[in-house]
């Protein structure tokens, strides 16, 4: 095995060969979270916007119909390829898309009115490094609005997430906590208007398929769910065969004058 493959060549891999299983995932095309991004939308329709960590293009899609024009940006350029392509059979002139990383946005200062990114920030290599650049890139005044899953933030239960993440995705960096995503956001610049938390359940066999996650992996994630405390099971809802429920938050705020 190769050590000497970057972070992004390795969040490449793993997204590259499975655009189209998050085209049609189900956790990722719908959400009341979803719903909320493009109700925020609809009250600019003028507005320029940048989906961050598009993945498959979920957020794209129910912005694009309201607003002027959106970037779809993404580290895989096989993501990038299937959001063109479906933003195409969905009548979707109004989106291009972009390649790159998040801790170094290609686009001028304050060229977007809009930056929102859904189930992106976990696998970002630096998370105060991409959030700076989303303010940067952000107009005065204007909204950003990120989706994540969010770490419980006890450390037993932190711990367990994290790992379980790693085995099945060793791209994943980390799920942050709501207070640092709340100070993250803060030292970039950007005042938190509205938090909404809520529960996502991951039915294991889809979780893990949808990652090509291999066999050993897989195993290793259920041997540890077996091994951990009541508490553990309990906030997790772990059920008996391996699915379990994750906490979400939506963080909303603007760009100061």
């Amino acid at each position: 095995m190769s050590t000497s493959r970057s972070h992004e060549a390795l969040v490449g891999d793993q997204f590259g060969a499975r655009a189209s299983a998050y085209l049609t995932s189900v956790v990722h095309a719908t959400g009341a979270d979803l719903a909320r991004l493009a109700a925020i939308a609809q009250a600019r329709p003028d507005a320029r916007v940048l989906d961050l960590g598009c993945g498959g293009g979920h957020v794209t899609f129910a912005v694009a119909p309201h607003v002027r024009e959106v970037v779809a940006y993404d580290l895989a350029p096989e993501m990038l390829d299937v959001v063109a392509g479906a933003a195409r059979e969905r009548s979707l002139a109004n989106v291009t898309t972009q390649q790159g990383v998040a801790e170094r946005l290609p686009f001028p200062d304050a060229s977007f009115d809009m930056v929102m990114s859904r189930y992106s920030a976990h696998h970002w290599r630096d998370f105060s490094a991409s959030l700076a650049e989303a303010a940067r890139v952000l107009r005065p005044g204007g909204i950003a609005a990120f989706v994540d899953s969010v770490s419980p933030g006890t450390p037993l239960l932190d711990t367990f997430m994290q790992a379980i993440e790693l085995l099945r995705d060793p791209s994943h960096v980390r799920s942050y906590a709501r207070a640092e995503w709340e100070e993250g956001l803060a030292r970039a610049g950007l005042v938190v208007t509205q938090t909404h938390g809520h529960r996502v359940r991951l039915v294991f066999a889809t979780w893990v398929e949808r990652m090509a996650t291999p066999k050993a992996q897989a195993d290793a994630i259920r041997a540890l769910q077996a091994a951990m405390s009541a508490s553990v099971t309990r906030h997790f809802a772990i059920e008996p065969d391996g699915s379990f429920t994750i906490d979400v938050a939506a963080f909303e705020a603007v760009k100061g004058a």
